[in-house]
């Protein structure tokens, strides 16, 4: 659970070095990688959040 945690941890940062290298020298491409990694980041750690959820309503019952 920790490693997963650092590797979103790891991949927002990495998305936000994709929008200062945008910022930086103004190539598009920056912007749409760095778009690209925080959504697919986001969307993991809905999927993890979800399966903890579950976990903790299966210990209830």
């Amino acid at each position: 659970m920790l490693i997963f945690r650092w590797i979103v941890l790891l991949l927002l940062v990495a998305g936000l070095l994709c929008f200062a290298m945008y910022i930086g020298t103004g190539q598009a491409k920056w912007r749409f990688l760095g778009i690209r990694i925080v959504k697919w980041t986001v969307i993991a750690a809905l999927g993890f959040f979800a399966v903890l959820a579950l976990e903790r309503m299966a210990m209830v019952l």
